[in-house]
């Protein structure tokens, strides 16, 4: 893992380098412009750490990869554009409704379909929030710069671990090529599974370690068992995996007010 100090980095390999000192050891993706830099320094790089990488056959198996190893217990990310993260949609949904905790990594290009592959856009803000089908609910982070992407990175591994969720990573082909400095803090604050106590998230219990667990995408109720023609278990379900995030929104936002006397801000983005 990089040592604290400063470094000149592209945005993909910060991304890459943020993670594995977040503790991913489970990579599994599928190359696709402007986000296949960021899969090959993983390539590299979890031989080094001792971690798993897996170049699957598409970015449905790659998603469907990294939510079997959270299950395991593993940090895990794969990362994509946008066809693969159109492709990524069903899964993102499992792992909302199973509340397994991964980070994806989604480098935006320009749309619809394959699109722009060299050109950068922002285009895919809407699909990072409401991309599958139902309700529920992602976290979502968007970096302004290469630092941001690696501190923001770590904070996606965080998030994840503390509320079993999904956690998307909106960076773009222009800053996933830019190279900045990055400064590596000497310390970072790390949290694993189960470390922090949150309402209405449960304890993970990875698979193969003390009780047996049931995991399942369809409506379930809190031992996992599949009961699909209950309105009560479903609306206590959906409910719970939607209130755990916007609930708990004051631990996921952060707020910098440059001007706290101002009458009017506006918001953009891209």
């Amino acid at each position: 893992m990089l040592t604290p100090g400063r470094y000149f980095l592209a945005g993909n390999v910060a991304t890459a380098e943020a993670a594995l000192l977040a503790g991913c050891r489970f990579y599994a993706g599928y190359p696709i412009t402007p986000s296949s830099e960021l899969m090959e320094h993983m390539a590299k790089r979890m031989v080094e750490e001792n971690g798993v990488f897996i170049q699957m056959e598409d970015e449905l198996s790659a998603i469907s990869a990294i939510i079997g190893a959270a299950w395991t217990g593993k940090k895990a990310m794969t990362a994509t554009s946008g066809p693969g993260f159109s492709l990524m949609q069903e899964n993102i949904g499992y792992a909302a409704m199973t509340e397994t905790p991964i980070v994806i990594v989604d480098v935006m290009r320009g749309g619809p379909s394959t699109g722009q592959p060299t050109i950068v856009a922002q285009g895919d803000v809407l699909q990072s929030r409401f991309g599958s089908h139902g309700d529920y609910e992602t976290i979502v982070l968007s970096p302004n710069s290469v630092q941001e992407l690696f501190d923001l990175t770590i904070r996606a591994f965080n998030l994840a671990a503390m509320f079993r969720n999904p956690v998307i990573v909106l960076s773009d082909a222009e800053l996933a090529h830019m190279v900045e400095k990055v400064e590596v803090p000497k310390s970072v604050e790390l949290i694993d599974f189960n470390q922090i106590e949150i309402d209405m998230v449960p304890s993970f219990v990875p698979l193969g370690y003390g009780f047996r667990v049931a995991v399942t995408g369809l409506t379930h109720n809190f031992k996992g068992y599949p009961i699909t023609n209950d309105v009560k278990v479903h609306r206590e379900l959906v409910t719970r995996l939607v209130n755990k995030i916007i609930k708990n929104e004051p631990l996921i936002s952060d707020v910098e007010i440059i001007n706290p006397d101002a009458d009017t801000i506006i918001v953009s983005y891209g």
